[in-house]
């Protein structure tokens, strides 16, 4: 096969992909401005901002919406210095107690959600714990604090021991090394960690369903609209979260090629200065 084949099959492969998956969000899109009672876009029956306008008047949706910020917060709050501190935990032992609290650790990922949700009212009720949002918080930290974990662990494998060792040596304690050495080198993965933790929580349905006891989160009050009647209004809250996530991946995008350019700039300074040195 020759390179232009290949490249030929690479961009039809690609094209592909990207049309399976932004297809259905540009038609799930284009049902919130359809003046069409039923969540499509055919039969098209004209331009309307009446959706958006039902979805801004739903105080329900807002509650809810809130609800979930709430929620997502807390989870991040608590599994980040949870799943940190277990993977510095596991990278500090060997043997096979590394591998017995890396097992217990990652098993809550591999439960189902419904599985967790009943347990976590099961123990809590043990304790006289009236369910309600803080046992959803606790219930999907149980799980999510172990993608923390894995995040930081995967980033623990290439930090150095021998900086820790040293600073030790030249009188440096325990907390100064982990504020100074270890956490800094760890800093991305805890940022990629609070990302995921705080995404997961706002999507998560299953463990938030058996343990919100009377007060709904977004995937709960869609579920039920679902269940009730689906309007395009639920179309409208998709096409801006869509149209949110899409402007802060592109914020991001920029700052990030922006600081890069800043970078290569400062090391073309700094070599233009060594050679003018070296002049």
């Amino acid at each position: 096969m020759t390179d232009k084949m290949r490249k030929v099959l690479y961009h039809l492969y690609m094209g592909s992909f990207l049309f399976y998956l932004l297809v259905p969000l540009v038609i799930m899109s284009g049902a919130a401005f359809n003046n069409n009672k039923t969540p499509s876009v055919y039969p098209w029956k004209g331009f309307s901002w009446q959706w958006f306008i039902e979805l801004w008047n739903d105080g329900t949706m807002w509650t809810s919406f809130g609800n979930t910020i709430w929620v997502a917060l807390a989870v991040v709050a608590l599994a980040v210095p949870l799943g940190t501190a277990g993977a510095i935990l596991i990278n500090s032992v060997t043997g096979m107690t590394r591998s017995v609290l890396y097992f217990f650790m990652v098993a809550p990922i591999l439960a189902p959600g419904a599985v967790i949700g009943i347990s976590t009212i099961l123990f809590w009720n043990k304790l006289s714990v009236p369910v309600g949002l803080h046992l959803s918080v606790l219930g999907q930290v149980s799980y999510i604090a172990a993608f923390v974990m894995l995040l930081v662990l995967a980033r623990l494998q290439s930090f150095d021991q021998n900086l820790e060792e040293a600073a030790l040596d030249l009188g440096a304690t325990h907390n100064q090394v982990l504020r100074r050495i270890l956490l800094p080198h760890l800093y991305p993965a805890i940022g990629a960690g609070a990302a995921i933790a705080f995404f997961q929580s706002i999507e998560n349905f299953n463990v938030t369903l058996f343990t919100r006891g009377t007060q709904n989160t977004l995937t709960v009050y869609v579920f039920s609209k679902v269940r009730s009647g689906i309007t395009p209004s639920i179309n409208a809250l998709a096409f801006m979260l869509i149209a949110l996530t899409l402007i802060a991946a592109l914020v991001y995008e920029l700052r990030r090629r922006r600081q890069a350019a800043l970078e290569a700039a400062r090391e073309e300074e700094g070599r233009r200065a060594s050679d003018a040195e070296i002049a």
